[in-house]
């Protein structure tokens, strides 16, 4: 099981698809306390994976006690950046703490696309660097990679750069428009598109020593099944089923893109709400509508739930829009 926490809003860059509206630090973040007790929670939960993100993780200036304390609690601490202010020494910090990867972002080979996505001068510079630091100090990482109409046909080329670098996998994004992501919606990709970018990495993947992984894509699973692929995931959509995300004031939801708020954990505590939410039951059940409550791969796939409850007004168990599969040939 894994979980993300926005550790913070604050963030160095103003990135066009960002889910959370990153840039000034929110008021009433979880402090550090509270902090500690969230990763008790979750610890209790039976999460294993903890993901530290933002915002940018690396901003928040208690960063490396509650690494620590995730440690000691046999958390797996791993990291999402956007990877500029991953200095040699903050790799060998977070290395010492037991980090046992940064997942840092860059979304195009053109420095200048890059900044620009990232509304960040210097962006692209900064991050090869950070990369370059982790490598220096052992500390794994992988590439994150935002595809978008623009850029869909740069991603094979950003997967031999991110072997070429030393990367241990490439995760490829999908857009789902919430945040600021919205105001973009028109640069997203449809059905077709998807099927033949997912296709593509999935060649890709037979043909490089480190993971790929699409993500908010979950109809990869299909894909590579259909292509005689034996990956190690066992399912695409993991919202509310063995994923869910954390804001920076403590709103529990099931995943990044599902602005659908659960609880909060000043009120209640998280392995309560994991536990007992109508609407992590709900997700669970699997009881999806349209094509995907009777596909044949809805258990290995289960069709976006973000991207689904967005173009449904909001009903997150609709199928899934942008699958041409859509559970076609039934059970």
């Amino acid at each position: 099981m894994i979980i993300s926490w926005n550790t913070t809003n604050q963030c160095n860059m103003f990135c066009k698809h960002c889910y959370r509206d990153a840039g000034a630090k929110a008021t009433d973040e979880l402090s550090t306390r509270e902090a500690k007790n969230l990763l008790d929670e979750i610890k209790k939960a039976g999460f294993k994976i903890m993901i530290f993100s933002g915002g940018e993780p690396l901003m928040r200036p208690d960063i490396f006690e509650l690494v620590d304390h995730a440690s000691k609690l046999g958390l797996r601490p791993v990291f999402g950046t956007n990877g500029t202010l991953i200095t040699r020494d903050v790799a060998k910090k977070l290395k010492e703490l037991g980090v046992m990867g940064m997942g840092i972002s860059l979304d195009s080979l053109d420095p200048q696309k890059h900044d620009e996505f990232r509304c960040y001068q210097g962006g692209f510079k900064e991050a090869v660097l950070g990369m370059e630091n982790c490598l220096a100090e052992e500390l794994p990482f992988q590439i994150h990679t935002t595809v978008m109409d623009w850029n869909k046909d740069e991603i094979e080329a950003i997967t031999d750069f991110a072997v070429e670098k030393g990367a241990v996998a490439h995760h490829i994004f999908f857009l789902v428009p919430t945040g600021r992501a919205v105001d973009i919606e028109t640069e997203s990709l449809r059905a077709r598109e998807y099927e033949e970018i997912l296709t593509r990495i999935m060649n890709k993947q037979k043909q490089v020593p480190i993971e790929l992984k699409p993500t908010c894509a979950p109809q990869f699973m299909r894909i590579a099944k259909e292509m005689g692929l034996n990956l190690r995931f066992q399912r695409g959509c993991l919202a509310g089923t063995s994923y869910c995300i954390i804001s920076p004031k403590g709103d529990v939801q099931p995943c990044a893109y599902l602005d659908l708020p659960i609880g909060n954990v000043r009120d209640i505590p998280f392995s309560k709400l994991w536990e007992e939410s109508t609407v992590f039951k709900t997700l669970r059940s699997l009881q999806y509508k349209g094509g995907c409550g009777v596909c044949k791969y809805k258990v290995a796939c289960g069709g976006c739930r973000a991207r689904a409850a967005f173009y449904n007004d909001g009903d997150y168990m609709a199928e899934e829009p942008w699958c041409l599969f859509q559970g076609r040939q039934g059970f």
